[in-house]
């Protein structure tokens, strides 16, 4: 369901959902990884954050939220290197979720007007943990240091892991 005028999504988030982005956002990372190989096999965790996140939690918590969703915003989170500056913190990718439930993306800039559904932001990011790191307490230490603008707008909304598979739908953010 979409409500008019707000152009949000009200439709539930379910594992197929997380599962269609999770596969985009294992297609970023693999042109990601194509270019810094030092990174392959320190993947902590993916999540869906931000409103998209928000709304998902808001659901599962039996809490009908005014969020809905405007975009699917997913995060990537890497096993910091230690000593080495994270070489995508800037690096934020758009791709098309495409036809589903959840209706178009109804921005009409030209580098969106082909989407033919929701948009997909894709983000990056390392956390100061190791590889082998539990990625609920990673995240949630990550997202409890308030030292950045990211983590403060994760912060302000629902976090969801969507990877590892095993613990697809776990709600992160807010901790219960």
């Amino acid at each position: 369901m979409t409500r008019k005028n707000t152009g949000r999504s009200y439709e539930p988030i379910d594992n197929q959902t997380l599962g269609r982005l999770g596969v985009l956002a294992r297609a970023d990372r693999t042109r990601f990884l194509a270019s810094r190989p030092d990174y392959r096999g320190r993947l902590v965790c993916v999540a869906l954050c931000q409103g998209a996140g928000q709304h998902f939690v808001d659901l599962a918590r039996g809490r009908k939220g005014p969020n809905g969703i405007k975009d699917f915003d997913v995060w990537s989170f890497f096993a910091k290197i230690p000593g080495e500056k994270f070489p995508a913190y800037k690096r934020h990718v758009h791709v098309d979720f495409g036809p589903s439930t959840f209706g178009r993306w109804r921005d009409e800039r030209p580098e969106f007007r082909h989407f033919t559904g929701r948009r997909v932001d894709l983000f990056l990011r390392d956390l100061d943990a190791s590889v082998r790191a539990d990625p609920v307490q990673a995240l949630c230490r990550w997202l409890d240091e308030d030292r950045t603008g990211s983590q403060r707008a994760l912060a302000s909304k629902g976090v969801v892991l969507i990877d590892p598979k095993r613990l697809r739908g776990t709600i992160v953010w807010p901790e219960p």
